[in-house]
């Protein structure tokens, strides 16, 4: 990982991130995010996003962490992790699955 200075690191992050959902922002289809995330991503940095992912349908489903980890793969670990994101982050889980949904109806 980079080292940058504590002072500027919340900055660039910021900026930078911006600069990579701007990126993805302006792909048109799945077919042209799912090539940018193979160029962008290792495998294992896909496979962690996938897994999370994943989760998270069955999450709103209120399905306990132990029987989604059975039906998964995931780890109880990561489930908790992700629970915790749609309980107290960003949102964006919530916009994906709502547009998803909303999408396929």
């Amino acid at each position: 990982m980079k080292r940058r200075d504590a002072s500027t690191a919340e900055q660039y992050q910021h900026d930078e991130l911006d600069e990579l959902a701007s990126a993805l922002a302006s792909l048109r289809d799945a077919g042209e995010v799912r090539a940018f995330l193979l160029d962008l991503c290792t495998p294992a940095e896909l496979e962690a996003m996938t897994d999370r992912w994943k989760v998270v349908p069955l999450l709103l489903e209120r399905i306990p962490y132990r029987e989604i980890h059975e039906r998964t793969g995931v780890s109880v670990t990561t489930v908790g992790r992700v629970a915790r994101t749609i309980e107290y982050g960003a949102g964006g889980y919530a916009t994906a699955m709502h547009r998803l949904h909303r999408h396929r109806a």
